[in-house]
């Protein structure tokens, strides 16, 4: 394949950009790869830079800046009470002062993370496959006690009595599994 900007040279920089689900592929020789410079996250060689994806990510910094105009006004800008640390200077540095400018951030941290985790903002991991079933069988065993709680509080005794019963079972189950695991 030969370069798409001098057609000159063998295209060795395969770059595939996907915006709103449209597609566009460029295909360059190096020498035209390292003159485009910032536009395909590419500085002079020295490789792919994690800074520039987060910006990417939380689109303070458009791709071609078009005016030298500040993006935020300083009442707007929050900032962390412990590190003094803005939002906009996360963004140009990709990574935060300390441990509390996730609770100061929160809000605008949940669309980012929305769009990384395809639709929620909040993590909460996953479960092996071989222990999988009884941390299930243990959240829902205290589901149901914290329901039943709530149900003695209410003075709604039979639906208690059916939680209850519901306890029960899965205790049953979770000690079988553990005497069919020794």
């Amino acid at each position: 394949m030969i370069c798409e900007d001098c057609n000159q040279r063998p295209a060795t920089m395969h770059v595939t950009k996907i915006v709103n689900g449209e597609k566009t592929e460029v295909h360059l020789c190096e020498k035209c790869a390292q003159e485009k410079g910032d536009m395909f996250m590419f500085n002079s060689g020295s490789g792919f830079s994690i800074n520039n994806l987060l910006a990417g990510l939380l689109n303070v910094e458009p791709a071609f800046p078009q005016s030298t105009k500040p993006q935020y006004d300083q009442d707007d800008i929050v900032q962390c009470e412990n590190c003094k640390m803005t939002f906009p200077q996360f963004a140009k540095v990709g990574r935060f002062g300390c441990a509390n400018c996730y609770d100061t951030f929160k809000e605008q941290l949940k669309p980012i993370l929305r769009r990384l985790h395809s639709g929620n903002w909040s993590h909460n991991g996953k479960i092996p496959k071989r222990i999988g079933g009884s941390i299930q069988m243990r959240r829902r065993l205290d589901s149901l006690k914290q329901s039943l709680i709530e149900l003695i509080s209410k003075e709604e005794f039979e639906k208690a009595a059916q939680v209850r019963d519901e306890i029960r079972s899965v205790e049953k189950s979770m000690n079988e599994a553990n005497k069919g695991g020794e």
